[in-house]
């Protein structure tokens, strides 16, 4: 059996990119092109799992008729998913992409209200599924305390498999030590993470060697937008450079890249070879309008480019 990937998604959204020709303060926005994509970063990391022919699950919090329009898209896309029925409705996050100066304005709400009850069932839920790999990406939604994710990382542990996150804020500092496997922080949150500013490559790796060796998480990925990313653990660091993209937006990169390192991992292939996957799969997200639109054949095309070469890639183990 293929290794199952299931996604945790607390605070799901209905995704909608468009285009404007000029964003101006006071003035009513005409815009075109519009695209709707089932968002949040579990989901996100679910599509491209499935994009790139692994076993998932999207298992996710829904409310509403936003709540059922994700759902009805991850259906036409044919992504297994799972929801959890909470009153409030879903949010909507809005990109709009300004045609005169090539800018990206994103509006992303905070999200509905949850009760208790809401979080006891998403945990419940959680519990009943059979995973190898949970990965829990994507901000809490208002009334969701800030441990969630360590209760979540002790039933994920507790069952025997293998626990990602990707979060922020009280959230991640809360999950720290709980039993990761993966934590894939943003350069902002790394470093608010270890207490300090760290710019420079030979820093960063020393930094997130150290932040493995002090328990946070078995294996730290740093992702660097056009620097690349690294992945530490107790015993190496590796940094690999991104890959030459024109890019068209950022929406969902993070859970692509995310999507693409867990599934290497759960392949079993090589640390190295996981980090390229995961940055092939951030490459092609930016290339396509929408969120986390990946695609497969885009994904295979990057990294023959690669074979057999080391790539500008760097290892150090004495970090």
């Amino acid at each position: 059996m293929p290794p199952r990937i299931v996604t945790l998604t607390v605070n799901p959204a209905v995704d909608l990119a468009t285009t404007a020709k000029s964003v101006r303060p006071g003035h009513k926005i005409r815009t075109f092109d519009e695209r709707y994509d089932p968002g949040g970063g579990g989901i996100n990391v679910a599509r491209v799992i499935f994009e790139l022919g692994g076993q998932t699950l999207a298992l996710f919090a829904s409310g509403g008729v936003t709540g059922r329009f994700v759902e009805e898209m991850l259906t036409a896309a044919k992504v297994p998913w799972q929801a959890i029925p909470i009153r409030n409705a879903c949010r909507i996050s809005v990109t709009v992409h300004d045609q005169s100066n090539g800018q990206e304005y994103r509006f992303v709400p905070r999200g509905p209200q949850l009760a208790a009850s809401d979080c006891t069932n998403i945990l419940e839920a959680l519990r009943q599924v059979d995973a190898d790999w949970v990965v829990a990406s994507g901000s809490l939604a208002p009334g969701v305390p800030a441990d969630f994710y360590s209760k979540v990382a002790s039933i994920v542990v507790g069952r025997g498999a293998k626990f990602a996150l990707d979060t922020s804020s009280a959230a991640l500092t809360a999950s720290l030590g709980r039993g990761i496997s993966l934590l894939k922080p943003s350069l902002s949150e790394f470093e608010a993470i270890v207490g300090q500013e760290v710019r420079d490559l030979p820093g960063q790796m020393a930094q997130a060697k150290r932040l493995v060796q002090s328990g946070a998480a078995e294996m730290v990925s740093l992702t660097l937008g056009a620097g690349g990313a690294i992945v530490a653990t107790a015993d190496q660091v590796i940094h690999s450079p991104a890959f030459a993209v024109s890019e068209k937006t950022g929406v969902g990169a993070g859970d692509s890249f995310l999507a693409g390192l867990v599934f290497g991992l759960s392949e079993r292939r090589p640390l190295g070879d996981a980090l390229r996957l995961a940055l092939a799969c951030g490459a092609s997200a930016v290339q396509n309008a929408g969120t986390a639109a990946v695609r497969r054949a885009a994904v295979d095309a990057l990294l023959a480019t690669t074979i057999g070469q080391e790539a500008g890639s760097a290892s150090c183990s004495g970090v």
